[in-house]
């Protein structure tokens, strides 16, 4: 492996490897205003939820790397502790990319990026209107991670409001992601977007606790032609299947192991199980 040691590296050098290394990032589109009334739209994709009770979100508009100034977001919190936190889609992603440009303070980057303003209910900036999820929230706290350039801002907002566009909900009303059509940031210029093709689920353990891979047994633990992500979700059970009470151990043939293999991809593990069973009890 490469190791780096972070005091070693530039800050150019650091955002570089950071950036393209934690991904795919949520992308937190803030309209903040200050005191005078003048609006700002930026994208940040330093963000995420934080807690449910009370519901926050954080994110952190950075000081410039280049020449450690910051951003008139950042200005505008310290006058109007309020913004709207408005996810950003695939339909919307180069007018985003657009508001992102460094216009003088005062330049309203909804006029510039073809955004609607529209009202909101408890803040007094905006939402944007193209947004499918706007988050209406209070700022609690701004804490400063460091003076040099590069250090965030660790912003902590209060959610509010939420306002759901009916587009993205399905027929149990509930947020569907694929409707939903968000993007995410890597690094350099690098978006990912989330679509039927590239969602997969992952069976959360269950309440009685899975077995563990070290329990399970040995000719399957320790196949070659099984990955570390199989055994883990063959090991997600709370107990053997009573079968292996009963046979020795066995060496499962290519065909078989491709069975159970194609069983798991799908996220059928109790048809995994049974294709074990099946080919133990037949030799």
């Amino acid at each position: 492996m490469v190791t780096l040691s972070m005091d070693q590296l530039t800050a150019q050098e650091a955002q570089q490897y950071l950036q393209a290394a934690i991904v795919p990032r949520p992308i937190c589109f803030a309209s903040t205003q200050d005191a005078q009334g003048n609006v700002n739209l930026s994208p940040f994709s330093f963000f995420n939820l934080f807690s449910i009770q009370p519901p926050i979100c954080v994110f952190s508009p950075s000081r410039r790397v280049r020449d450690n100034t910051t951003k008139h977001t950042l200005d505008n919190l310290y006058e109007v502790p309020e913004c709207v936190i408005n996810l950003v889609n695939y339909a919307m992603v180069q007018q985003m990319s657009l508001s992102s440009c460094e216009y003088p303070k005062g330049v309203n980057e909804f006029t510039k990026a073809g955004f609607t303003p529209i009202p909101s209910e408890t803040v007094s900036p905006p939402r944007v209107a193209e947004s499918p999820i706007q988050l209406e929230c209070s700022v609690q706290q701004i804490i400063p991670l460091g003076n040099q350039g590069g250090a965030g801002n660790l912003v902590v907002a209060e959610i509010k409001r939420m306002h759901i566009s009916e587009s993205v909900l399905n027929a149990q009303q509930k947020i569907d992601p694929v409707l939903l059509d968000l993007v995410a940031r890597l690094g350099e210029d690098g978006y990912a977007r989330i679509t039927a093709s590239n969602i997969f689920r992952v069976e959360k353990p269950n309440t009685k606790l899975g077995i563990g891979i070290d329990q399970l047994p040995e000719y399957i633990a320790q196949h070659p032609e099984l990955s570390g992500n199989e055994k883990a979700q063959l090991a997600n059970v709370h107990a053997l299947p009573t079968f292996f009470q009963q046979h020795a151990v066995r060496i499962l043939t290519a065909e078989q192991i491709q069975s159970i293999k194609i069983a798991l991809a799908n996220n059928e593990v109790a048809l995994a199980w049974t294709l074990i069973e099946n080919s133990v009890s037949h030799q």
